[in-house]
């Protein structure tokens, strides 16, 4: 048994208060992802974890790099055929979240996942390197492969078939819109006493309530 009732912290280093927020929760994410990112203890300040329900019943999250943000809404990109890819064809109403522990904060993002026009992915898709590219042809995600080598090959095979040639975005990969209707912000506190404030969509405005920790 791995005992882990002595692992405890207080956590200090911040406050969340409804009367110093701005009215608009997408401003108070830049603002906070930016101060996370200026301490530069973050290795991926933009990984979030993404969470979906399955054709099964089940429920599924795996980690996901977000690549925009806008007032409508959070981008990631990935395959379509990928297991997440399939959850948010089933079910497109799905949750991602951030945690950043070295300003002890949480961001909680509960949504609705779309994808993106096709000039927007081709777009993202050129930018990324090259090898990325590659990559996206080379693996069919989430199915089950015989071997590491399997992949390589495959990679080689590629590399000889785009070389000194653009390589095209599969038509399987491209991007998720994440349209939030709730975002929650938690700032950890004193005695376990965290501050959390939600924000709550309601026609075209937001609603700001403080939840109990």
């Amino acid at each position: 048994m791995m005992d882990l009732s002595d692992f405890r912290k207080q956590y200090t280093k911040g406050q969340l208060l409804a009367s110093e927020v701005p009215p608009n929760p997408i401003i108070l994410f830049r603002d906070w992802f930016d101060e996370v990112q200026s301490k530069g203890k973050e290795q991926e300040t933009n990984a979030m974890t993404l969470s979906t329900q399955q054709s099964d019943g089940g429920v599924a999250s795996r980690v996901v790099l977000l690549k925009e943000v806008s007032d409508e809404g959070f981008v990631f990109y990935t395959n379509y055929n990928s297991s997440k890819g399939q959850s948010i064809e089933h079910n497109n109403q799905v949750c991602i979240s951030f945690f950043w522990q070295s300003m002890e904060r949480q961001v909680i993002i509960q949504g609705t996942a779309t994808k993106l026009p096709s000039e927007a992915s081709d777009q993202y898709f050129q930018s990324r390197p090259r090898g990325s590219q590659l990559g996206a042809h080379v693996s069919n995600q989430s199915e089950v492969i015989e071997s590491r080598s399997t992949l390589e090959n495959r990679l080689k095979s590629l590399e000889d078939q785009y070389k000194n040639q653009p390589i095209p975005r599969p038509t399987h990969w491209g991007g998720y819109e994440v349209s939030p209707h709730s975002i929650e912000f938690w700032q950890g506190r004193t005695n376990r006493l965290h501050d959390r404030l939600v924000y709550k969509q309601k026609s075209s405005t937001w609603v700001i309530e403080r939840l109990s920790p």
